[in-house]
């Protein structure tokens, strides 16, 4: 009966501690209420917002040349544009015969290929898993030679459908950069 009793005093003491502390919070957090609403109505002048048009363009800053650098590099003619402006291309329009469409079909597919695959993936480990389980549990001879002939078969195939879960995630990707090269929107390949 003692343990029960000093069990409720626990109990009690815990509730009454949880209750004071809850509405101890409750009051503050009006009180931050109050001085905050105190706080904006004395803010005289609206804050100046800054967007991208406020913002100054600037140059891209060229490294010092020293005097020996200088007559070792030749001088493009004026006529030439720089070198760097040849490498980029400007971006594509998007080919009109690959449509929205076209896109999100194409990522569906690879998508749900390597979600197959992932499935196959963990019902081969499984197997797998209970393959060992199942060779441990044997004492006969020739019962452990053919789990362990249907074990190695099992590893063999999880091997082969790793390899090609890299390839269809790198055929994601691969179709990612394609689509990003040619100008298509984002949307197009959810």
């Amino acid at each position: 009966m003692t343990k029960n009793k000093t069990a409720r005093l626990v109990l009690i003491a815990v509730a009454a501690i949880c209750s004071s502390v809850l509405s101890a919070g409750a009051q503050s957090l009006a009180d931050v209420a109050r001085k905050e609403a105190v706080r904006r109505e004395s803010v005289k002048a609206p804050v100046k917002v800054i967007t991208n048009n406020d913002l100054k363009v600037v140059p891209q800053a060229v490294p010092p040349v020293t005097p020996g650098e200088a007559a070792a590099q030749p001088v493009p003619p004026a006529g030439d544009a720089p070198a760097g402006a040849a490498a980029e291309k400007p971006p594509e329009a998007p080919d009109p015969t690959k449509d929205p469409e076209y896109w999100r079909k194409r990522m569906a597919d690879a998508r749900q290929a390597a979600d197959r695959n992932a499935f196959l993936l963990e019902a081969v480990q499984s197997r797998i898993n209970a393959l060992t389980t199942d060779f441990y549990a044997r004492d006969d001879p020739y019962q452990r030679a053919q789990i362990e002939l249907a074990r190695q078969k099992s590893l063999n195939e999880l091997e082969r459908m790793s390899k090609l879960q890299v390839e269809l995630e790198k055929k994601i990707s691969d179709i990612e950069e394609e689509a990003r090269r040619a100008n298509v929107p984002p949307g197009w390949l959810r």
